[in-house]
């Protein structure tokens, strides 16, 4: 290859794509995209300030949630650009640089998030296993320790991926099918072996939000057992109540990513609108209802919101 189709591939650009033959109507898919993003960063700093402020909140449960809510505004501020971009802006360029930051933002953040859903089931495991020694066992500074450990997991294992990017070069069709970077796309996009990259990416996913999802299961398993060893029915439904907010965030969190994983490496370019409504799914719907979702099922949460407001 010569020396100027290597300077022309090294500085070449990635054409993000929005809704295929939706071009005319971009403006319009841009409002609820906007209200997305607007509830999303509102709430969770929402929950951020009220965790902070109110001492009565500094329980294991709530720092976890504090983080997770960290976790939801990174993504959607590593999303945001690009997706407002398009449908605002009509701006699909992105440089391999910053395609390959926002791809290490978004998939960390990922990692990050499904980790801190294992440490929120592991709490509630606690919580209704060992009632009388939560206190003992997840201590502040075990909880900030455990958090601190699995957010350097996350960034630790994705570290590698746009490294393992920028060794290639770029010949094939520039145009990803979304409007933000993932690996598992713009390694599709190189002229070079990628074998290593998706041995690496399938490795990632299993050792991260595989794993984590395992333990999920097992956690509730753990939890259910417990649970429906207890005499009382009230008992039985006044624990089970305590799960129903991690629940639906596992749901909202796990479901559109199986789906995804599933079409990345067997559709082969079937279903692409589906493809792109789960990617907006994934990345836009667990920042928007997590904060709505613990603030409505959490008496304690939902009093020191409406107290603040009101104040």
């Amino acid at each position: 290859m010569s020396p100027l189709n290597d300077t022309k591939l090294n500085s070449a650009v990635f054409l993000l794509t929005g809704l295929p033959g939706q071009e005319d109507i971009h403006l319009w898919i841009s409002v609820p995209f906007c209200i997305m993003y607007a509830i999303s960063i509102l709430g969770n700093s929402v929950i951020l300030f009220i965790v902070k402020t109110d001492s009565s909140l500094h329980e294991p449960m709530y720092i976890f949630l504090s983080m997770l809510a960290i976790t939801d505004l990174g993504l959607s501020i590593a999303t945001m650009p690009t997706i407002l971009g398009i449908y605002l802006l009509n701006s699909r360029e992105i440089s391999l640089n910053a395609c390959f930051a926002q791809l290490f933002f978004i998939h960390s953040l990922q990692c990050i998030e499904s980790s801190l859903l294992l440490l929120m089931a592991f709490d509630r495991f606690i919580a209704i296993r060992e009632p009388l020694r939560y206190a003992s066992i997840l201590t502040l500074p075990r909880t900030a320790k455990m958090g601190l450990a699995f957010v350097l997991r996350g960034v630790a294992i994705i570290l590698p991926l746009p490294f393992l990017l920028r060794r290639f070069q770029y010949c094939q069709a520039n145009v990803l099918s979304h409007s933000y970077c993932l690996h598992q796309e713009v390694m599709k996009l190189a002229c070079s072996d990628i074998r290593i990259n998706s041995i690496y990416g399938l490795f990632t996913t299993l050792l991260t939000m595989g794993l984590d999802s395992l333990l999920i299961f097992l956690s509730y398993v753990m939890i259910f057992k417990t649970v429906l060893s207890v005499v009382s029915h009230t008992e039985c439904l006044r624990a089970l109540n305590t799960c129903i907010s991690h629940l639906c965030a596992v749901l909202l969190f796990y479901m559109p990513e199986i789906g995804l994983s599933v079409i990345h490496r067997f559709g082969k370019g079937s279903f692409p609108l589906l493809q792109i409504l789960l990617g907006y799914i994934s990345l836009l719907v667990p920042p928007l209802m997590n904060p709505i979702v613990y603030s409505v099922k959490s008496k304690h949460l939902r009093r020191r919101i409406i107290r603040a407001l009101i104040r």
